[in-house]
């Protein structure tokens, strides 16, 4: 049985979509005999969080200093103290990939980094000096001598190349779980939104790249065409975005039609998603959503940006695709209130049939095992591999 540590700067519900693709991969890599144990950060969410990991083992430490950096003293030495044949980290830019990297230096365990969109040029810019500090730190160092590098999809395959890294890369996707239980609980919405309307879900981390702004001003532009919708946006606020775009919402003068519903996890978000009539993504910079694909699993139209990272949507007929830029997202909100009912449930049913085909958790996990084999040396690369050119 191979033995595989996993790095993580959270396992809570701080980790975004982390928590969940993360999550689930490594669960599901314990089902195909890969010994998994995971190292994180203790915050606020994980005593709540911490038992969804189960069966896993879990080593949590206590963070020293800004919580965007995660210094974790005893994580080195934990890590040492162990025999792994593999490290998977998960994430860049902050103390667990010098965990990595130190860890590396004294043992030469061979590791799998996978950024989750994080070396995406936008997601490069965003707080650019920080990065190249922790870069010329740490970082580059920590990418460079990785065995392999997990890209999400073929344009983060590019982005991990455009950075100048010319290690192995595996380009394997994030998996969802089908829905198999009906819903039985109440919307999030529930006695804001009068019976009969329909409503449009966005849900996520509340962040300037999602593209909120431009959506609210395409929601305002298209307040005429809209007037059976609802605008709910569902998420975890990040840096007071939210407050910005609930005073937006009042300026444009379309709060009533705009619901802010605060952060849903497990069943709370199972119901926003089984309520909804459909999904809008407007990001200008993603890994590989795992949102979008909750949402095809619970067969609803989509509404997204290419940079979702997700052509398959379009190609199948599962989603409809949307500019980053008011005109664009408000043509794509037209496309969809003129959709007939019998329009929206077939475009929703391609979401679950592309999700059953291509992105269910023990599909992925069996190619990541393949890569582990691999790295170990295991034969030829398996098909996910991109070898530099």
């Amino acid at each position: 049985m191979i033995k595989s540590a996993i790095l993580i700067s959270s396992a809570s519900r701080n980790a975004g979509g982390l928590f969940e693709s993360v999550r689930r991969l490594v669960q599901n890599l314990h089902e195909q005999d890969i010994g998994v144990e995971v190292f994180s950060i203790r915050d606020e969410h994980t005593a709540a969080d911490i038992t969804a990991w189960q069966p896993l083992k879990t080593y949590l430490f206590d963070v020293r200093g800004p919580k965007a950096f995660a210094y974790a003293p005893g994580m080195l030495s934990e890590l040492k103290g162990n025999h792994y044949q593999i490290i998977h980290s998960h994430g860049i830019w902050m103390y667990p990939s010098v965990v990595n990297l130190l860890n590396n230096a004294a043992k030469t365990t061979p590791y799998l980094i996978s950024p989750h969109g994080m070396l995406d040029p936008w997601a490069v810019r965003n707080s650019a000096w920080k990065k190249k500090l922790a870069g010329a730190l740490f970082e580059n160092r920590h990418l460079s001598k990785a065995s392999c590098i997990r890209s999400l999809c073929t344009s983060e395959t590019e982005a991990v190349r455009e950075y100048g890294l010319r290690n192995p890369i595996c380009q394997i996707p994030n998996g969802i779980d089908l829905v198999e239980a009906e819903c039985t609980e109440p919307s999030p919405w529930q006695g804001s939104v009068d019976k009969g309307k329909k409503i449009i879900l966005y849900l996520g981390r509340i962040h300037p790249k999602k593209g909120l702004v431009n959506l609210l001003q395409a929601w305002a532009a298209t307040r005429d065409e809209g007037k059976e919708w609802h605008l709910v946006i569902a998420g975890w606020d990040q840096g007071g975005h939210e407050e910005e775009l609930q005073q937006l919402s009042r300026n444009l003068s379309i709060d009533e039609r705009t619901l802010f519903v605060g952060p849903q996890f497990g069943e709370a978000k199972a119901a926003a998603y089984h309520h909804a009539d459909g999904f809008i993504l407007p990001s200008f910079s993603e890994g590989l959503p795992m949102v979008i694909l909750e949402a095809w699993a619970n067969r609803l139209p989509v509404l997204m940006t290419t940079f979702c990272n997700l052509p398959e949507g379009y190609k199948e007929g599962a989603a409809l695709r949307i500019g980053t830029d008011v005109e664009d997202i408000a043509q794509g909100l037209r496309d969809l209130f003129t959709m007939s009912a019998k329009e929206r449930e077939n475009m929703g049913d391609q979401g679950l049939t592309l999700v059953k085909k291509q992105f269910t958790w023990p599909v992925i996990a069996s190619e990541m095992k393949s890569v582990y084999q691999w790295m170990l040396g295991g034969g030829a690369p398996p098909s996910s591999i991109r070898m530099p050119g």
